[in-house]
């Protein structure tokens, strides 16, 4: 098998791996060397010594521990990213910082745990921005070196989007996972507010931390989330969802590119027989833009209390900048901040009943990734949906005339997690350009 032949369907992989029509040490093989060609393009990963070699005593354990095919777990052999926030038994969590790592150790993830248990392998940790803010690591975004690959989750939305693996750990609080997932390419899909557990994850905020992932495509994602979120159920839907667009200062937040791109994909999904409605939602977008951010901060500042005593010279600007920020923050506005965001899950909650939406569709980020590596760019079309804790899910759109992708959000019902990759993975070809 050379490395162009290395298949890029997560789905296809595993199935390969389970059967051993695909071996998996020589799985490991090719992909050594595509990272070894590759990784130096994007730096999406954390330098590790010896990292095959540790990968290859691993597979050898599997091998031992399941030789029969029949009996293989679900993710037999996949190698995945794991965001470098998230605790792993055996590698050294260092969150984007300069902090002395021993500070900063902890028990495995529970979310890695249960992949590991399907039979997941760690390829490794991948960069995050520092402590899952907006300090910037090294990574580069694939399509274009000279652009951001987005944030937090860097390293793991270009990961996949180089297929160094097929699967990639990352965290919204903001816009880290379906903002970088438009910007590189790939899908990006955020459960339900603590629908995936956040244990052994070093915190933001509390609050609104979710815990998500990348890969190839939304059928991939389904594998994933079936065994990633809590009490998962498939489900088949015999029709198209309704699609509601949040009209209003929200969608003013796109720029004019990523705003005609966004109304070009929405006049294809109605070429294709899908009902699109235009409704006025969020007239307060401004509050909860600010309602969001104080949280962010308050609850950082909580976090960091003790290791910005020690460290506070250690942290990047923007960091430290957050965290000052947070410790002015009173108690009581950050209980009425708190209380917002089960407001603004009914209200639009509601707006779905009164008009019979389904779906929320909307630009996956203002627009095409930005060029420099000093910003990550701009969450601010993920931030109510992660203020909300609706489930949403970046699908690849297509590209700008400079050959940068763009993204589509859709946004699910409170915990109707299924449903919403269920009609993703409909709408994904039909708006999708390779």
């Amino acid at each position: 098998m050379t490395q162009s032949q290395l298949p890029v369907s997560l789905s296809a992989t595993v199935t390969g791996l389970q059967s051993g029509s695909l071996p998996l040490l020589s799985y490991l093989d090719q992909l050594e060397e595509r990272f070894a060609r590759d990784e130096p393009e994007v730096l999406a990963f954390v330098p590790e010594e010896g990292r095959f070699e540790r990968l290859r005593r691993e597979a050898q354990a599997l091998l031992v521990r399941y030789p029969e095919p029949a009996e293989r777990p679900a993710l037999f052999g996949l190698p995945i990213g794991v965001k470098d926030i998230f605790h792993v038994d055996g590698l050294t969590t260092y969150a984007g910082s300069k902090l002395p790592p021993h500070e900063l150790q902890g028990p495995e993830s529970e979310s890695v745990t249960r992949l590991r248990q399907a039979g997941a392998l760690i390829l490794g940790k991948t960069v995050t921005t520092e402590f899952a803010y907006f300090g910037p690591g090294p990574t580069r975004n694939p399509y274009n070196p000279a652009h951001t690959p987005g944030g937090s989750s860097s390293g793991s939305a270009a990961a996949v989007a180089k297929n160094l693996c097929l699967m990639a750990f990352g965290t919204q609080t903001i816009g880290s996972v379906n903002r970088p997932a438009a910007f590189c390419g790939v899908v990006g899909f955020k459960p339900s507010y603590d629908r995936s557990s956040k244990a052994g994850v070093i915190p933001l905020s509390e609050s609104l931390d979710h815990v998500g992932f990348f890969v190839q495509s939304v059928l991939d994602a389904e594998l994933v989330a079936e065994l990633l979120c809590y009490q998962w159920q498939v489900v088949v839907s015999s029709r198209n969802p309704v699609l509601g667009i949040p009209e209003g200062p929200y969608m003013a937040r796109a720029s004019s590119e990523g705003l005609a791109h966004f109304r070009d994909t929405c006049d294809k999904l109605v070429e294709a027989g899908y009902e699109i409605k235009s409704v006025p939602a969020m007239a307060d977008f401004d509050e909860v833009y600010a309602r969001h951010n104080l949280i962010v901060a308050a609850e950082a500042a909580q976090v960091h209390r003790d290791w910005f005593a020690k460290y506070g010279e250690l942290y990047h600007p923007k960091t430290a900048e957050l965290i000052n920020r947070g410790k002015l923050v009173d108690a009581a506005d950050l209980r009425d901040a708190l209380t917002g965001r089960t407001k603004l899950r009914q209200e639009l909650s509601q707006l779905m009943d009164r008009h019979g939406i389904d779906v929320w569709i909307s630009p996956a980020a203002p627009g095409p990734a930005p060029k420099g590596l000093e910003s990550t760019g701009d969450p601010v079309m993920n931030l109510p949906w992660t203020h909300s804790g609706l489930p949403s899910v970046t699908v690849p759109s297509g590209f700008n005339a400079a050959g940068l992708p763009l993204g589509l959000q859709l946004v699910g019902r409170w915990y109707g997690d299924e449903v919403l990759l269920y009609w993703a993975a409909d709408i994904e070809p039909l708006i999708r350009q390779q």
